[in-house]
């Protein structure tokens, strides 16, 4: 009689009212001192309640029966069918779907739905690496920051392949307690490689000198050399190029020689974003302190970030052959500019004593670059 009385009263109550006393009739289905006859009544009217025009109705619904295991598989994945919100709530917590019935929704095109299985807790592995191959980036992303799901490495592998060149992916993925290996060195040669192609779709470097940098990022790391980089064009660059310097950094690759080849190759762009993120400053100061000619705001940042105090002539004279480029001082193409960057700095240090090891290496990058650049 009370359940007949109230569906009679939902015909013509406000939305937000109907919501409120949809979500304590649920509540009062769920307890177990209600008779038997009384639970019959509210369970046959559940449906009626699922088909609400109302989004919140529905949600409200969802949000009282979601968490417990007794709930009618039929009303549960008629819910879920709907999506919009209250699917997502009913495939986020309840316990009654099956394995098989999961996967079904992530082989959908609802991408709400995806990101609501994948905050599961305890997701299966087969669940999440349906998700892996199928899901969009949010989804993806919400599966690698559920810590209770069973991953795979080969669903980590997936992922890396599919998203590795988001940086809020590879951080997720990195963040993950116990990241095998395997998926450490895909993401090393993910970030090597999205750097390759970045710098040198800018022309900060050309294409053979930017890989020639991604091999060393990889070898540093005993990792093979990524091969056919592929960069994100979709991000924004410079937030790109940020990211992967900061991974590169959290990976121990950004070494001190890689920031030296970065300079001697008059790619002024990318050694101040790695200046930054070792410094740990602002990109727009950082640029101010490279622009000044005195060279004291310069040494002020080399020494904050720990560069070897031996190469300080390098980094700075570097600095100095650039700034007389930009300023109309000099003018040639990009070879040329690295081939005299790499003269000015061996020439300073042929007169300083103790420097046989550096004059050695700087030597052997200008024989190697010949006509073609520092990392050719």
């Amino acid at each position: 009689m009370i359940v007949r009385q109230f569906l009679l009263w939902a015909r013509t109550a406000p939305d937000e009212a109907r919501a409120k006393a949809t979500s304590a009739l649920a509540r009062a289905y769920l307890r177990s001192d209600l008779g038997a006859a009384d639970r019959s009544q509210i369970e046959a009217a559940l449906p009626a309640l699922a088909r609400d025009p109302a989004p919140e109705v529905r949600l409200a619904l969802a949000a009282a029966l979601a968490d417990h295991p007794l709930v009618p598989a039929d009303l549960v994945l008629g819910i879920a069918a709907q999506g919009g919100a209250p699917g997502a709530v009913m495939l986020a917590r309840s316990p009654v779907p099956s394995l098989r019935e999961l996967i079904h929704f992530c082989e959908t095109d609802d991408e709400m739905l995806r990101v609501a299985i994948a905050a599961r807790r305890d997701l299966a592995a087969e669940i999440a690496a349906v998700l892996a191959r199928k899901a969009g980036p949010q989804a993806c992303l919400a599966l690698v920051g559920n810590r209770s799901a069973d991953l795979t490495e080969g669903t980590l592998a997936c992922l890396v392949a599919r998203y590795g060149h988001v940086p809020a992916m590879r951080e997720a993925l990195l963040a993950r307690p116990n990241l095998p290996a395997s998926t450490h060195q895909a993401l090393i040669r993910e970030v090597a490689g999205t750097l390759s192609a970045f710098v040198a779709e800018r022309r900060w470097m050309s294409a053979d000198e930017a890989a020639r940098v991604a091999r060393e990022a990889c070898e540093s790391e005993g990792v093979d050399p990524v091969h056919e980089p592929v960069a994100d064009t979709r991000a924004d660059p410079v937030a790109e190029l940020r990211a992967a310097v900061e991974t590169m950094r959290a990976k121990g690759k950004l070494t001190p020689v890689l920031a030296l080849r970065a300079i001697l190759s008059g790619e002024v762009g990318l050694f101040r974003e790695m200046v930054s993120v070792l410094a740990d400053l602002p990109s727009g100061q950082v640029a101010a302190m490279l622009a000044d000619r005195s060279g004291r705001s310069f040494r002020t940042v080399y020494d904050r970030i720990g560069l070897p105090r031996g190469a300080y002539v390098a980094f700075r004279t570097a600095l100095e052959v650039v700034q007389a480029e930009e300023t109309g001082e000099m003018s040639d193409d990009t070879a040329a500019l690295k081939r005299r960057i790499l003269d000015e700095v061996i020439a300073r240090y042929e007169s300083q004593p103790g420097a046989e090891r550096l004059l050695a290496m700087l030597r052997g990058w200008r024989d190697e670059a010949g006509g073609r650049g520092i990392a050719a």
